[in-house]
Parts: C-alpha cells; sequence; structure tokens
C-alpha cells in the first residue's frame, strides 16, 4: 500500500480530477491558494514518482505527470489500513463507531439499506 502525506494527497487530489497528464506549472495554478514554493511542489512530485502513486514523462523541456492509482483504489485502501489499524479487522466495529456518530439523512439511510441488501445476496 502506498503512504501519501496531507500534502502529497493534494496534489493527487488535483490529478486525479485532470483530465489528461499535467505538468508543474498546472499543478502549481491548482494548488496557488497553499502558496507553496515551485521547489516544495517539486519535492512533493518527486516523492510521489519515487512511491509509485504518479508517472513522471518527459516531452520536450516539460515532464508530465499522471496518477497511476485512481482515487478510489486509494480510498479502498486507507480504508482497509484504518479498519485494521483501529477496529482490528472488524467492518461491523466500524460501522457501528461511524453510524453512532453520524447524523443520516433518510435518503442516505436508505441508500444505505439498499447496499447492505445487495451484499447480503
Amino acid at each position: 500500500m502506498i503512504t501519501i502525506g496531507e500534502s502529497e494527497l493534494e496534489i493527487m487530489k488535483v490529478l486525479w480530477g485532470a483530465k489528461g497528464p499535467m505538468t508543474s506549472s498546472a499543478i502549481s495554478s491548482a494548488v496557488a491558494e497553499r502558496n507553496w514554493k515551485k521547489t516544495t511542489i517539486a519535492t512533493f512530485l518527486a516523492r510521489l514518482v519515487e512511491k509509485g502513486a504518479i508517472s513522471a514523462e518527459k516531452q520536450g523541456k516539460l515532464y508530465y505527470y499522471t496518477p497511476l492509482i485512481t482515487a478510489k483504489e486509494y480510498r479502498r485502501a486507507q480504508t482497509k489500513n484504518l479498519i485494521m489499524r483501529l477496529y482490528n479487522g472488524s467492518a461491523k466495529d466500524f460501522a457501528v463507531s461511524f453510524f453512532e456518530e453520524q447524523k443520516l439523512s433518510d435518503a442516505d439511510m436508505k441508500e444505505l439499506r439498499a447496499i447492505f441488501e445487495e451484499k447480503g445476496e
């Protein structure tokens, strides 16, 4: 499983939302509110390449970055890790804890019931 830091995750979210490969300049523009220096973004990109989360392809003078894992794959792995670490692998204990703490709308409850019924088949 790939471990991605919080700041690296911001970069990943930008790449996941892109319609194709992005340059570091385009990524920098997308996270401009963070006021990161170009060297900071370059460090995050290098780490993500090293971890195998993204690829870097040089075209001319520019590198283009593309995610190698999907947001769904990452969320799934992180959820499994959370359940293993905090709930000893018990999805039931996780669900009980989650539902005790959350206010769910009737529509949310209906959707969850449908998912549980589908999984029970």
